[in-house]
């Protein structure tokens, strides 16, 4: 049963709701078949029963009678030879003393006047005798004869008297019906499974429009920018359970729609406003920074405390302006504003980007990993370098002194992948989810005893600029090991000088 049951759950299952109500739909069709055919075949096998019964009442025991004190049928005169005669093709007659049978023969067809002795089998005999003298017919199977149908019936002499008549006509009647109701009801399910597929595509057209409309709308990218909405999906009969999904689903879309256009408002008002503002910051704050250095050259004499305050007026009016260009730039990036296309030799890129590293972090310990030929993308030299830059000022601020950095640089058939591995504490787990946010620091958490750093400017800069170019910047690593991945489509410069374009 248990293996029954695993081979049934084996069974391919139909997947979409126009299969499973169209197979539900011949599944019900057959069980229904199915009920009428075994009535009809178990009606029709009682009622030709009956009548079987019934012709055997009528017959009587004259027919077995003849062939008590072993006289043969055709030997019979008058009233007797008449019995015989009017015994049907293939009537059976038997008679038993005690469990013995006696005498058992059958009316040959086509000679009505005589019988033909049955050869009885031992096992046919023990049949013949556990038939009830109850008045009742009863359905045996003898070897030598096939079915029968047999009354029997007390004699005269103490004997029994057995009556029977073939079950050959019943059977095939019942088989013929089985037949005809198997074709008609497979022609049936055939037709019916049809036109049940063509009813229930008719039926689920409307939901098969909300369907692919609701597939159009995750194809959108809804996570940024202004989003243009498909139109909506057709409703039909609202009082249908097709209508008002449809219905819903189009409310749906419309509160959505306006939730994306006062979002993208917003977007707008806030990159406006940070473009602005940052470009309005960036004169005062080269004024203050000017007017601090401006100071420190003064030749006269200038107590320490006023040195100092300006030294730091000037330091932290020039990290003020690194902060407003970094602001100024991501407004930019957020606008589409287009950056510059053209050949860009990262190769050359890293080399001067890794020595500028060296010199500013003399005590970490810098290696390179390139490969023999310049690889070259398109893009923009000056925000490339920088995205460069930032990677490389994020290992040398963010790990402490004596950490192994490792800059490779290689091509996947794509593009360039460029890698920035360094051996230092990590980024803490609950942070690496919004590592590329703007404004996120972790450098006091990755470098101990440090409190210094950027704005957390730095890697949002390096996705915005990656994302403009086409490309992904991802992080990879666990404590000991931290990895930052750039991919840039691009293209790879040839022996021969000509620069083969590759896919992003």
């Amino acid at each position: 049963m248990r293996a029954a049951i695993r081979r049934a759950r084996r069974l391919p299952r139909p997947r979409t709701l126009r299969a499973r109500l169209t197979a539900g739909l011949v599944v019900l069709l057959a069980l229904s078949c199915a009920t009428v055919g075994v009535a009809a075949v178990v009606e029709l096998n009682g009622f030709l029963t009956g009548r079987l019964d019934q012709q055997l009442r009528d017959a009587g025991p004259r027919f077995p009678a003849s062939l008590e004190h072993g006289v043969k049928p055709s030997d019979h005169d008058g009233d007797e030879h008449g019995d015989t005669r009017k015994q049907s093709a293939g009537t059976f007659g038997a008679r038993l003393v005690g469990e013995t049978v006696t005498q058992a023969a059958v009316v040959r067809p086509g000679d009505q006047s005589a019988g033909l002795r049955a050869p009885l089998s031992a096992r046919d005999q023990h049949t013949l005798a556990a038939v009830p003298t109850d008045g009742r017919g009863h359905s045996v199977r003898l070897s030598s004869l096939g079915g029968y149908r047999v009354l029997a019936t007390d004699g005269r002499d103490g004997d029994v008297l057995l009556t029977g008549l073939p079950l050959e006509p019943v059977e095939a009647a019942v088989h013929r019906l089985e037949w005809v109701a198997a074709i008609v009801f497979g022609v049936a399910l055939v037709v019916t499974g049809v036109a049940g597929a063509v009813w229930v595509r008719w039926s689920l057209r409307p939901l098969s429009r909300v369907a692919n409309t609701a597939a159009r709308v995750s194809e959108l990218p809804l996570a940024s920018g202004e989003v243009a909405l498909p139109p909506r999906a057709p409703e039909s009969e609202p009082r249908s359970e097709v209508g008002r999904v449809a219905t819903a689903f189009n409310r749906m879309l419309g509160h959505v729609e306006d939730a994306l256009t006062k979002r993208h408002a917003s977007e707008e008002r806030l990159r406006s406003f940070a473009a602005d503002a940052s470009h309005e910051l960036r004169t005062p704050v080269a004024s203050v920074r000017g007017h601090a250095e401006l100071a420190l050259l003064h030749p006269g004499p200038v107590p320490p405390e006023v040195r100092r305050a300006l030294e730091r007026i000037a330091a932290e009016s020039a990290r003020m302006g690194e902060m407003v260009d970094d602001l100024l730039l991501l407004a930019r990036l957020d606008a589409g504003r287009p950056l510059e296309r053209r050949p860009v030799d990262l190769t050359r890129l890293v080399l001067d980007a890794v020595t500028d590293a060296r010199a500013a972090g003399p005590a970490h310990r810098w290696t390179m990993e390139l490969p023999e030929e310049p690889v070259t993308v398109t893009g923009d030299t000056h925000r490339l370098q920088q995205v460069l830059a930032n990677l490389l000022a994020n290992a040398r601020l963010h790990t402490p002194a004596g950490t192994s950095v490792r800059v490779s640089l290689e091509t996947d058939g794509r593009g360039a992948v460029l890698a920035v591995h360094d051996d230092g504490p990590g980024v803490p787990e609950d942070l690496r989810s919004g590592v590329f946010e703007r404004f996120t620091r972790a450098d006091h958490r990755r470098r101990p005893g440090h409190h210094g750093g950027g704005a957390g400017l730095g890697l949002s800069i390096v996705a915005a600029v990656t994302e403009a170019h086409g490309g992904t910047v991802e992080l990879a690593g666990r404590p000991g090991s931290t990895t930052f991945t750039v991919r840039l489509p691009g293209q790879r410069m040839t022996g021969d000088g000509r620069a083969r374009v590759s896919s992003g």
